[in-house]
């Protein structure tokens, strides 16, 4: 894979960005392996993660999947060529400062991801989600601490709002603390206006990176969901079979008309319709085994020209 320039920072990254909240919940650690190793064989350097993944398991407690990322880069003695992205904002521990946005959740659980990831600095940390109970400046500031200690490179931001970033730039230039270089939206084919509305145009004009993740909406963009047959056994199909219905299916037939004209797969020509968008930066996909991954892969060297681009923009507009 080729390497892009990740916003206005010095960080070289992959096309594509590895997701892990599969790691532990649907991955067993030899599954997680594999697919790491496999994302790293193809060229790509990009791990998104985040502290919580994925205490919705059965046994889970949370940082498994940052667990699984350390063992495996102490093994593979890659960390130097590798840009890891980790998340904060859930409870991790009982008592008043065990979830949240604050100073002392934040550099408590930064401590505990760096346990965790066997590594002395995260590229990228993230707010996992907004905190209505933290003013942003105090999360900033907290921030701050971690970058000067060396601990922290960038800082971005997870699910939030148009206001809610402007809020965060304005603060951080305001007070000169550190400024957000990231935006992790949900953002596909068949989930759009949320993001374009108002966060593309915002993520462009001020040079923030976009990393959406969920980019094949749980499975469905890849076309295992089809009219009149039953739905695939997934983990993740919850968030998939609400786009299954007319307008759902008038995109699967635009992806996958392009997909056999190019003799590629549905989520690569889904993949690629997100590259091709002026402000994303890297998608975030996951695989729960290297098959699963192999047919994402192509997607990174896929360019569709601009008469696929208009013809996907049009079968998923509204």
């Amino acid at each position: 894979m080729e390497r892009r320039k990740f916003g206005r920072t010095d960080l070289e990254i992959s096309p594509l960005c590895l997701g892990t909240m599969q790691f532990g919940w649907t991955a067993d650690e030899s599954a997680s392996s594999a697919v790491l190793d496999a994302f790293y064989a193809a060229g790509g350097n990009f791990l998104d993660t985040a502290d919580v993944y994925s205490q919705w398991a059965p046994g889970n407690p949370g940082g498994v999947a940052e667990s699984i990322i350390g063992r495996w880069l102490k093994e593979r003695g890659n960390r130097d060529g590798i840009v890891i992205a980790t998340k904060v904002r859930g409870r991790m521990w009982e008592g008043r400062d065990g979830e949240g946005l604050g100073r002392a959740h934040i550099l408590r659980a930064a401590e505990d991801s760096l346990r965790r990831l066997q590594t002395g600095t995260i590229d990228l940390y993230q707010c996992h989600h907004p905190d209505p109970a933290t003013p942003i400046e105090e999360t900033l500031r907290a921030f701050e601490e971690l970058v000067r200690a060396g601990k922290v490179r960038y800082v971005g931001l997870s699910n939030y709002t148009a206001p809610m970033v402007e809020e965060a730039l304005r603060v951080a230039g305001e007070k000169r603390l550190p400024r957000v270089v990231s935006l992790q939206p949900l953002y596909n084919l068949v989930h759009r206006s949320e993001f374009e509305e108002a966060l593309a145009g915002l993520c462009l004009r001020e040079g923030i990176a976009v990393i959406p993740y969920s980019p094949l909406q749980g499975g469905f963009l890849t076309g295992k969901y089809r009219p009149g047959r039953p739905p695939p056994q997934s983990a993740r199909a919850y968030s998939a079979r609400q786009y299954a219905n007319e307008a759902g299916w008038r995109v699967i037939d635009a992806v996958e008309e392009i997909a056999k004209a190019r003799g590629t797969t549905l989520a690569a020509v889904a993949v690629a319709w997100l590259l091709a968008k002026p402000a994303v930066a890297a998608p975030i996909v996951g695989a729960n085994s290297p098959q699963q991954l192999a047919d994402i892969l192509p997607s990174a060297d896929l360019r569709l020209t601009p008469d696929e681009i208009a013809s996907l923009d049009a079968a998923s507009a509204g």
